[in-house]
C-alpha cells in the first residue's frame, strides 16, 4: 500500500506491505501516512487487548505512537458531558469510552488517531465529525458512518477497518541503520492473575481492573512510561521519559490538570455557546496555565490561587498507577502519593524494591509486583 508520506513529508515515496499476504487493517477511506498507520496499529492492539481482558468496550486516543489516553466504556461526569456537548441523555458505550479516553489529555489529543474495540455507530461518528481528529480504526462500521466520517477534513479523514481475527507473526523484525533486529513478539498474557503478588496492603477488585488497564496502556506506550488510572479511564500518561520519576511526575501533572478541570470555577468559565469543542477545552487549560500575577488588573476570570488548587487536589483519591518498569527509588512513591495514588503495579525486582515497598507502607499505598517488564521502543 502506498502511504501519503513517511515519518516526515520529505520522506517519499513510502509504502507498507503485509508480511504474509494478509493485513491487520484495510483502508476504507483516505490516504494514511506512515505515522497514521503506526498510531492505528498501536491503538487497535491496545483496545482489542483491553476489551478482551476487561470485558467492556475500549477506546484509545493515539498521538505520535503513544496513547494520550485510553478508557473503557463507563459513566461520563458533568465536565465531560458539557465539554463535548453530548446533550442530556446518556451516551452510548462506545462514545463514552472514546470521550473518557480523549478527556484524559485533550490538549495532546488534538489531531489524534482514534481506536475503538467495537463497530462505529452513528453517535460516535457524529461526535468525531465535530472534533479535530485525523482518523479512526475500528473492527467495523454501521451503515452510513463511513460516509459521515469520509466528509471530515475535506475528505482527508482516514477510515481503517481492523480484522479482529488477525494474529501478528510470532517474530518482530526491524531494520535500523543497516542492522536487522529480530525478537519474539511480546505475547505475555495480561489478566487479573498478573496482579496476584500483593506486596503491601490490599487491592479491591475495582482497583485491580484499573491496574490491569494501566498495564495494558503502558505496554503500548513508548517507554519509560507510567499511567494513572481511575474508574476505568486513564487520568494521565507519562510516555517516553528517560527517567522513571520524570514519567511519574509528568503523568501526575496531567492527572492534576484533569482533576482541576472539574473545579466549579473552571466549569463556570464563560466560553460562548457557539465556540468549538476544542476551543472550550483550550479555554479551561489556558485558565489553569495562566499566571495569577497576570490578572492583577482585575480583567478576566479570577484565577485559582495556590491554596485553591491545593484544596481541590486533596480531594482526588483512589487512583491506580501502573509502571512498565521497576520503580527504582522511593521518590516515585512520594510523587505518586501527591496525586491521589492508592494502588501501584510494577514489575519489582530492583535493588531498592524493599525501600519502595517501605515507602508504600508509610504512605498507605498498596503495591503489587507483576514480575513483567513491558518496555516498548
Amino acid at each position: 500500500m502506498n502511504l501519503r508520506y513517511g515519518m516526515n513529508p520529505h520522506q517519499r515515496p513510502a509504502t507498507v506491505e503485509p508480511l504474509d499476504g494478509t493485513a491487520p487493517v484495510r483502508v476504507l477511506h483516505g490516504e494514511p501516512s506512515y505515522i497514521n498507520m503506526l498510531d492505528a496499529l498501536g491503538g487497535w492492539q491496545l483496545v482489542r487487548e483491553a476489551a478482551g481482558a476487561l470485558g467492556r468496550p475500549a477506546a484509545a486516543s493515539f498521538k505520535h505512537v503513544s496513547p494520550a489516553g485510553a478508557a473503557l466504556a463507563g459513566a461520563l461526569d458533568a465536565a465531560m458531558t458539557e465539554s463535548y456537548r453530548l446533550g442530556p441523555g446518556p451516551a452510548g458505550a462506545l462514545t463514552s469510552a472514546y470521550v473518557r479516553a480523549r478527556d484524559t489529555d485533550p490538549k495532546s489529543s488534538y489531531g489524534d488517531f482514534a481506536a475503538v474495540s467495537a463497530p462505529v455507530d452513528a453517535e460516535l461518528a457524529d461526535l468525531l465529525r465535530r472534533l479535530v481528529c485525523d482518523g479512526i480504526v475500528a473492527p467495523g462500521y454501521e451503515p452510513g458512518t463511513v460516509a459521515t466520517l469520509s466528509a471530515k477534513k475535506n475528505g482527508a479523514f482516514v477510515v481503517l477497518e481492523a480484522d479482529p481475527a488477525y494474529q501478528p507473526p510470532t517474530q518482530e523484525v526491524r531494520d535500523v541503520c543497516g542492522l536487522r533486529f529480530v525478537q519474539p513478539r511480546d505475547d505475555a498474557v495480561l489478566d487479573r492473575t498478573t496482579l496476584a503478588d500483593v506486596q503491601v496492603g490490599t487491592v479491591p477488585d475495582g482497583a485491580r481492573d484499573d491496574l490491569l488497564l494501566g498495564l495494558i496502556v503502558v505496554r503500548h506506550t513508548q517507554s519509560n512510561s507510567v499511567a494513572y488510572v481511575r474508574d476505568g479511564m486513564t487520568l494521565g500518561v507519562g510516555a517516553g521519559q528517560q527517567s522513571r520519576v520524570d514519567g511519574v511526575r509528568l503523568a501526575g501533572a496531567k492527572t492534576d490538570t484533569w482533576w482541576l478541570r472539574r473545579h466549579p470555577r473552571v466549569q463556570a468559565l464563560t466560553t460562548g455557546g457557539d465556540r468549538k469543542i476544542q476551543d472550550r477545552i483550550n479555554d479551561q487549560i489556558s485558565y489553569l496555565d495562566a499566571d495569577p500575577a497576570m490578572r492583577e488588573d482585575g480583567t478576566g476570570p479570577v484565577p485559582l490561587t495556590g491554596a485553591d488548587r491545593a484544596r481541590w487536589l486533596r480531594q482526588l483519591d483512589q487512583v491506580a498507577l501502573a509502571s512498565d518498569g521497576a520503580l527504582p527509588f522511593p521518590d516515585n512513591i512520594d510523587h505518586a502519593h501527591r496525586h491521589g495514588v492508592r494502588y501501584i503495579a510494577e514489575p519489582g525486582g530492583s535493588t531498592r524494591s524493599a525501600d519502595v515497598a517501605a515507602a508504600c507502607q508509610d504512605r498507605g499505598i498498596a503495591l503489587i509486583h507483576t514480575g513483567l517488564r513491558l518496555f516498548r521502543h
